[in-house]
């Protein structure tokens, strides 16, 4: 197992490597300057120049790259050019507002979700079944920004229930939470069915039964453990996914975390801001994978890693 992880972590070096030099020189690529952004679009070519010049982006490219490789090695995400912060610092500072809204969403989709997938895959062709169909094709259907508008519009404007925005672990993370959860949700509810549904025909399954065990304990100690490694699959990725796709959310209730950040910083053309939070989001899909991996053998003996 050391062994394994070992590898897996070196695994991360070429992966974080690739993704770093593609945002590199895709940003680079993209028009706009960030000069321009910092003076204001003034024509004056002395103040342009002395921005570019602070910024370093009058130097040649490669000489960008290699001095943001070395920089990133050392584990320095450099200044933002905006706000003339720390990047590390800034992301501090946004990332737990994301991780709670990720983490409330992923509640939501789980305590829903999950419950919902097993009912339809026991009851099927069910009236439930029907119901819990119905809600997965709701949740994968809707785009995420126009139900978190209507959402503000119903229990926000309309009943005036909640609050349509501002940053808060309060009531203030209900709406954005429940937005954020919707194709979490409908995923859970899919990948539950169907992955207990093909447990359900196993050999194991039915000798359990034959026995005598109650329905219950077949149900709860072999059906669903099995069930539930595909299942972890998704929720491992789909939780890393969570984090950056909360982005929509974020800037629809004004949620002051990553997702608006790299909004902002994308429209400003704030390179370093721009480039730290994706190198912070590969890292986490990277370590999600991983952790997926190493809770395998948890859940099913068979797994054995060398």
């Amino acid at each position: 197992m050391t062994r394994y992880f070992v590898s897996r972590l070196a695994q991360l070096i070429p992966t974080v490597f690739g993704i770093v030099t593609v945002v590199f020189f895709l940003l680079r690529v993209l028009p706009g300057d960030p000069s321009l952004v910092l003076a204001g679009y003034r024509d004056d070519e002395e103040t342009l120049r002395t921005l570019r010049a602070q910024l370093r982006l009058d130097e040649p490219i490669l000489n960008q790259y290699v001095s943001f490789l070395g920089d990133v090695a050392r584990g320095d995400l450099g200044n933002s050019f905006i706000q003339r912060q720390p990047v590390t610092t800034l992301i501090a500072q946004t990332f737990p507002n994301t991780a709670v809204l990720a983490v409330a969403a992923m509640g939501i989709a789980v305590t829903i979700g999950v419950p919902l997938g097993i009912i339809s895959a026991l009851r099927r062709n069910s009236i439930w079944d029907l119901l819990s169909r119905l809600v997965a094709l709701i949740g994968v259907s809707i785009p995420i920004f126009w139900l978190g508008i209507q959402l503000q519009i119903v229990f926000g404007l309309q009943l005036a229930l909640l609050p349509i925005s501002g940053l808060g672990y309060d009531n203030r993370l209900i709406l954005p939470a429940v937005s954020a959860s919707m194709g979490m949700l409908a995923l859970m509810t899919r990948m539950t069915r169907s992955s207990l549904l093909e447990v359900l025909k196993q050999d194991y399954v039915r000798t359990a039964y034959s026995k005598g065990l109650p329905n219950r304990r077949v149900i709860l100690l072999h059906a669903l453990k099995n069930a539930f490694l595909p299942v972890l699959t998704v929720w491992g990725t789909s939780f890393a996914g969570l984090l950056s796709g909360t982005l929509l959310v974020e800037v629809i209730f004004s949620w002051a975390g990553m997702g608006r950040l790299l909004v902002q910083s994308i429209s400003a053309r704030d390179y370093p801001m721009v480039q730290g939070i994706v190198i912070v989001f590969a890292l986490i899909y990277a370590l999600m994978n991983l952790l997926i991996d190493l809770v395998y053998p948890l859940l099913d003996s068979r797994i054995r890693y060398g």
